[in-house]
């Protein structure tokens, strides 16, 4: 347990994220991606004490922390589960349309990515996995020993925005023919090697190892579901607050925000008499994105590509 206790975890845009939550002292928040508690520790400091915290994430390092928090603070529970299932959660506690403020913050801890064991990095060497949750679904080496090349590649390319995905893929599958991969490093390896284009301060593998884990860990079907769920757990006034890490999740959250934003405006025949409800906006756009600051990008360099955008429930 000493390595991964060593294997820190830098909370991005504390401060920020949680002064856009706007904290009512007696409201009722949730973190959707509690990770290891930076912001719902914060968020507790300004509740007041009957103000509730509901904490989701599907890790299960992740779940121990929050369940030590949970039993010094009464205000705060955290469950096992992806926050794309909110909408289960929020309605079992009779809490839909009534939560005062969601947070999501998409960036991957950095003890999960750092610890070998996970199967995340390619820097150092471990079982190919890639799970959130190791207990459900399947691991990356599974994946990557029985998808055909065309599925590779795309997975490569539109979720690792690989340039040389076909490339990539085809000397994937050339290799599991000799040997299954089973370890990070050994596919790293193949990667790299079939990469023709070293992009400078960025290993050859970054792009292809992103787009496994996202799919993987269905991560922008998730987002997609969680936003909707989100939209209707909140109450009016309510805010939402996401933290994105790369561009397309930036994208999801930035269109998502805007047709709610614009309501269905531009598809409306002109001339109606009465606007139908579904024409009318659900969200307002609080601010501009937001970026970490230079002193925040020095202190943690995996801050550098992170976006914070925020909206408020206006009906």
């Amino acid at each position: 347990m000493s390595q991964i206790s060593s294997l820190r975890h830098i909370t991005v845009l504390l401060d920020e994220a949680v002064a856009a939550l706007n904290v009512r002292a007696d409201g009722r928040y949730l973190d959707g991606t509690f990770g290891r508690g930076g912001h719902s520790r914060l968020l507790l400091q300004q509740l007041g004490p009957n103000g509730q915290l509901l904490g989701f994430d599907k890790d299960p390092l992740a779940i121990a922390t929050g369940q030590a928090l949970a039993a010094e603070d009464g205000r705060f529970v955290v469950v096992q589960r992806s926050f794309a299932e909110l909408g289960d959660e929020v309605a079992q506690r009779g809490w839909t349309g009534a939560v005062s403020g969601i947070l999501l913050d998409l960036g991957v801890s950095s003890p999960q990515l750092d610890d070998p064991i996970r199967g995340f990095s390619f820097l150092n060497d471990g079982p190919l996995d890639m799970r959130m949750d190791p207990s459900r679904g399947v691991s990356a080496a599974e994946w990557i020993a029985s998808a055909d090349e065309d599925e590779i590649a795309r997975v490569f390319k539109d979720y690792g925005e690989e340039r040389f995905a076909k490339r990539m893929a085809r000397a994937v599958v050339q290799r599991r023919a000799e040997a299954p991969f089973e370890r990070t490093a050994d596919l790293a390896k193949v990667l790299t090697d079939a990469n023709p284009a070293w992009e400078k301060g960025k290993n050859p593998a970054t792009r292809a190892f992103q787009g496994l884990r996202i799919h993987i860990n269905n991560e922008l079907g998730d987002l997609e579901r969680g936003l909707d769920a989100a939209l209707d757990a909140l109450e009016v006034g309510g805010r939402l607050v996401v933290i994105s890490f790369h561009s397309l999740e930036d994208r999801i959250v930035k269109q998502f925000m805007r047709r709610h934003a614009k309501g269905e405006a531009d598809k409306l025949p002109r001339d109606l008499p009465i606007i139908p409800k579904a024409f009318e906006p659900r969200l307002k756009l609080i601010g501009k994105p937001q970026y970490a600051s230079e002193a925040e990008v020095k202190a943690n360099p995996r801050s550098r590509s992170a976006v914070m955008r925020v909206a408020e429930k206006v009906r």
